[in-house]
Formats: C-alpha cells, sequence, structure tokens
C-alpha cells in the first residue's frame, strides 16, 4: 500500500474505526506523507494488461455508491503512460449509470483480480469520457479490432493512488482458457509418459 492510498483513503472516520480496533498505531506512521499521485511500475502496468475483467466503483449524486463490472479479452485495459490507463467502453445494457456518475463526479475505485494466483490490485483514479472520432490517435491504442463489440468511447484513467491487497480470503477461479491450457498441458505429459512406458516394455520384451 502507498503513502498516497493511505492518505486518501484514511478519513477521520477510518482513523476512529482503527483506533476503536487497535490498528490505528500501525497505520499512523505512514500518513501525510505522499507528495502527489502514484505512479504505475512495471510491476502494476504488467498485472493490469494480463487482466480481462475489473470492477469498478463510483458515486451517484445523492450519495449512492454503484459498482459495475467490466470484461473484455486479455489485454483490453490498455497502459497509456505511467500514470493513466484506458478502455474502450463497450455497449453493454444502456443504462449508462457509471458514465452518468461520473459526468458529477469524476473518482472512481477499480478492483483489477487474478484468481489463480490469488492477487489483487486496487486503483483510485479520476475517470475521463473521450469521443473516441475526435481522438484517432487514442482510438488506435484503445480499440482492439479483433473484438467484435459495439464501441461507443473511449475511457481514460487518471491513477491517484493503488494498493496491492493481501490475498487472503481470495478463493481461486479459472478461466475456461485457463483449465484448457492446464489441462492440455496434463495430456501432454500422459502422453510422454505412456510412450516412455511403451518404450520400456518393448526394451524389457526385447
Amino acid at each position: 500500500m502507498t503513502n498516497r492510498f493511505f492518505d486518501t483513503v484514511f478519513s477521520e472516520s477510518v482513523r476512529a474505526a482503527q483506533a476503536d480496533n487497535g490498528s490505528a498505531d500501525a497505520y499512523g506512521r505512514h500518513l501525510g506523507k505522499s507528495t502527489g499521485p502514484d505512479i504505475f511500475t512495471m510491476q502494476e502496468a504488467s498485472f493490469i494488461r494480463a487482466r480481462d475483467s475489473f470492477y469498478m466503483a463510483s458515486t451517484n449524486q445523492s450519495g449512492w455508491p454503484y459498482v459495475q463490472h467490466r470484461g473484455g479479452p486479455a489485454g483490453f485495459v490498455k497502459v497509456l503512460d505511467e500514470s493513466s490507463f484506458g478502455i474502450a467502453d463497450f455497449r453493454g445494457n444502456r443504462q449508462y449509470v457509471s458514465l452518468g456518475n461520473t459526468a458529477d463526479d469524476d473518482r472512481v475505485a477499480l478492483f483489477f483480480m487474478d484468481y489463480p494466483n490469488r492477487r489483487r490490485l486496487k486503483v483510485l483514479a479520476h475517470l475521463k469520457s473521450v469521443d473516441l472520432a475526435e481522438r484517432p490517435d487514442l482510438a488506435d491504442r484503445l480499440i482492439d479490432e479483433n473484438y467484435g463489440a459495439k464501441i461507443e468511447r473511449g475511457f481514460v484513467f487518471s491513477l491517484e493512488a493503488f494498493d496491492w491487497n493481501c490475498p487472503q480470503h481470495i478463493t481461486p477461479r479459472f478461466t475456461n482458457s485457463e483449465i484448457s491450457e492446464i489441462v492440455e498441458q496434463q495430456e501432454e505429459k500422459i502422453e510422454s509418459l505412456e510412450k516412455e512406458l511403451a518404450r520400456l516394455r518393448a526394451q524389457k520384451r526385447d
């Protein structure tokens, strides 16, 4: 967890809860030390590029939070530089809740999950909606021509802070492609062992 993340999420009420539950001293020494927004290292950039989904929370005008799942082919989230990333906004059910919420308050919180390896990256960012017809340079970076979804706009996220969360209580889950890869490796191993067994049997007969 970065100092910026501490300074951003540890409000007075959060600090009071930490004091009541015995963790205030452990976290207090990190507060007030951030000098500006975080920047991604290669670790965060590589992790984000490998994901095929994420969860994003925004807040509406009455203060209610809203969590949305975003998915696509692995790599659909494009890291643009050390402090920003973006996606092509695929058409869904056309409720536009996140789009409307962030027009009023551009702050969002995101979870990037790696279930097989029980890793989780939390990101705080500012979201901007972009007309890709007016930004062909950005469209070239965000759009995957091999994915057939209808694209309505681009979303660009400006990084505020991030936190690598602990793996406790993350249940491993696997996609079809991940399972297929494991099965294929096992089948290749079985085939190799069967060939070796056949060779040894033939050698014994000789």
